[in-house]
């Protein structure tokens, strides 16, 4: 499967992601270290906030937890499109999403 990632610059990644991980762990196998994700994927913090920009027709997101909520919350940049790519487990519906790294906070 393929996502598509475009970092602060504005570049876009093309990212051959495996199913059954995280948008973040992809994100960060596929060497775009923009991305800093510093707790790992345990939630206890935002360095891996993500604007989701467009899913694949059919493909949903499941909705933000109250954890997830409370981080963005922190965030400068939240917009309604504002995500935690470390609570994304992706799966065959999100093949072709496109996401933009948020700015740092």
């Amino acid at each position: 499967m393929k996502v598509t990632v475009t970092t602060r610059d504005g570049a876009e990644h093309t990212v051959e992601a495996r199913e059954g991980l995280s948008l973040m762990q992809n994100i960060r196998n596929a060497g775009l270290d923009e991305l800093q994700a510093i707790c790992g994927g345990s939630l206890s913090c935002a360095t891996c906030h993500v604007y989701v920009d467009a899913l694949p027709e059919g493909g949903g997101l499941l909705e933000r937890s109250r954890d997830e909520d409370d981080l963005l919350d922190a965030c400068d940049e939240l917009t309604d499109t504002s995500r935690l790519s470390c609570q994304i487990v992706l799966g065959p519906a999100l093949d072709g999403m496109r996401v933009t790294i948020a700015p740092e906070y």
